[in-house]
């Protein structure tokens, strides 16, 4: 994945050229005409002149203001592990990741849908392995672990995706549902950090993203408290684990998603993704590719220096302060 950078003038940067001499040479020059009196300042432009020419002469190949340079974001050969791959958002995720070069363990409880995934992106000339496993289970994110290892011979990227969202108002919420939302999405996560932190230790390298959600941690949505209660907890978690992981070079962060336009957004129809719509600023619901590539950029190299954040992918959706907000936009 590349990106054209326009260079900005900045501390560090070399001056422009423009015609044999710098803008800083042609800037000190026509004001100096306004203050050739000044002896004290004449002093300086020379020295200033002098030291700038020096620098250009001798560091010519820097990069200059305007200038266009590609910045390629790449996965090429790195471990992937993506939970919750079989559809959805984590569906999504591999198959950016591949494109992109990582070697993919799909990771899923449904064969069946998992394996599909894998069967799409070795078509494309990708390479990806099917990892059945329950984010609730520690051994089975064991076993995850053990499997990418044996399969890419390390964990480079672990992508923390799996969640469930089953509507309850609180009054008919029972402890089972909830302990099944809180286990899922949220001790999903720390099973699946504990087992493949050794290794990323040792490697004393790693990205873990966690996709996370707006709802919870900057709205919310009657029904849903066990799932808001579950993602408030995966912000905190990102931001606790990053500190924990720092000295070993590994880097913990998230994207909270809006509404996508996944196979459970789908089914609510024509007239619910129609009002959907209409809260969105960017006027269209997101697709799974959006938190893909902003989690594409958390797991590259280019990220190195990004911990404990996390961030919201949503159209602006949570921007307004109400839906009449829009109507003067």
């Amino acid at each position: 994945m590349k990106f054209l950078i326009r260079q900005p003038m900045g501390a560090g940067r070399l001056p422009m050229r423009v015609g044999g001499l710098s803008s800083n040479h042609q800037f000190l020059s026509s004001h100096l005409r306004a203050f050739s009196g000044t002896s004290r300042l004449l002093s300086f432009a020379v020295a200033f002149l002098g030291v700038s020419r020096s620098i250009t002469k001798h560091e010519p190949e820097q990069h200059i203001q305007g200038e266009a340079r590609q910045m390629a974001i790449t996965l090429q050969g790195k471990a992937a592990i993506v939970t919750g791959a079989g559809r959805g958002i984590g569906r999504g995720v591999a198959h950016v990741f591949a494109e992109e070069g990582a070697h993919v363990l799909v990771v899923n409880r449904s064969e069946a849908a998992g394996q599909n995934v894998v069967d799409e992106i070795t078509a494309k000339g990708g390479k990806a392995v099917l990892c059945l496993g329950d984010v609730k289970s520690k051994a089975d994110m064991e076993r995850m672990a053990a499997a990418c290892i044996e399969n890419f011979g390390a964990i480079d990227i672990l992508c923390l995706n799996a969640g469930i969202y089953p509507q309850a108002l609180l009054g008919d919420m029972s402890e089972e549902l909830w302990d099944d939302v809180i286990d899922t999405n949220l001790k999903g996560i720390l099973f699946g950090t504990q087992a493949c932190m050794p290794q990323m230790k040792k490697q004393m390298s790693g990205r873990i993203v966690v996709v996370s959600s707006i709802t919870g941690p900057q709205v919310g949505w009657p029904g849903l408290c066990h799932y808001m209660a579950s993602k408030g907890g995966a912000n905190a978690f990102i931001r606790g684990a990053s500190l924990e992981l720092a000295t070993y070079n590994v880097t913990v962060n998230g994207v909270s998603p809006g509404s996508i336009m996944t196979e459970g957004l789908e089914a609510l129809g024509g007239d619910a993704l129609e009002q959907i719509r209409e809260i969105i600023p960017a006027g269209y619901i997101g697709a799974p590719e959006d938190i893909a590539y902003a989690l594409l950029y958390f797991a590259s190299e280019q990220a190195r220096y990004v911990t404990g954040q996390i961030l919201v992918v949503d159209g602006g959706q949570i921007l307004p302060e109400s839906p009449a907000a829009m109507a003067d936009a």
